[in-house]
C-alpha cells in the first residue's frame, strides 16, 4: 500500500497503467532459464501531472501515449539475456521516469514460468522522477 505522502505528492496527478503484459524473455541465472524464454508479466503505473497531460482539443499529442509504455518494455527486453528480475525492473523504472512527463512510477514483473506449483515470482519497484 503507497504511503500517505505518496498519496499527496501524487493527488495532482492521473495514472496511467499497463495491465499484465506478457513477453518472452531471457532472463535468469538458473541452467534452466538459460536454454530459451521465459514468460514474465508486467504491470506499470505511470503518474503525471494533471496540469501537463489534461487534453484540452483531444489530440493524442496532449497526453503521454500508452505505447511508451509497451515500447520502453520492448526495448529493455531486447537488450539480450538479463539475469535478475530486480535488474529488469530496475533499468525499466529508470527509463519510465526519465521521461520528462512522468512525475513516478511503479514497475512490477513476474516470471511465470519458474516453479510448476507458483503462480509467479516477481519484483516491485517504485520511485520519483523529475517531472513537475
Amino acid at each position: 500500500m503507497p504511503s500517505p505522502s505518496f498519496a499527496f505528492e501524487l493527488a495532482d496527478c492521473r495514472r496511467l497503467f499497463l495491465r499484465r503484459h506478457t513477453l518472452p524473455l531471457h532472463i535468469g541465472v538458473h541452467d534452466f532459464e538459460k536454454h530459451g524464454r521465459q514468460r514474465v508479466r508486467f504491470d506499470v503505473d505511470l503518474y503525471v501531472p494533471l496540469a501537463i497531460s489534461t487534453p484540452r482539443h483531444d489530440q493524442l499529442d496532449e497526453v503521454l501515449d500508452y505505447d511508451f509504455i509497451r515500447e520502453t518494455i520492448a526495448a529493455q527486453a531486447a537488450r539480450g539475456h538479463i539475469h535478475l528480475l530486480e535488474t529488469l525492473c530496475d533499468a525499466l523504472l529508470a527509463a519510465l521516469l526519465a521521461h520528462p512527463r512522468v512525475r513516478a512510477a511503479r514497475v512490477a514483473a513476474e516470471k511465470l514460468d519458474v516453479y510448476p506449483d507458483d503462480e509467479s515470482v516477481g519484483c516491485e519497484v517504485t520511485g520519483f522522477g523529475a517531472a513537475p
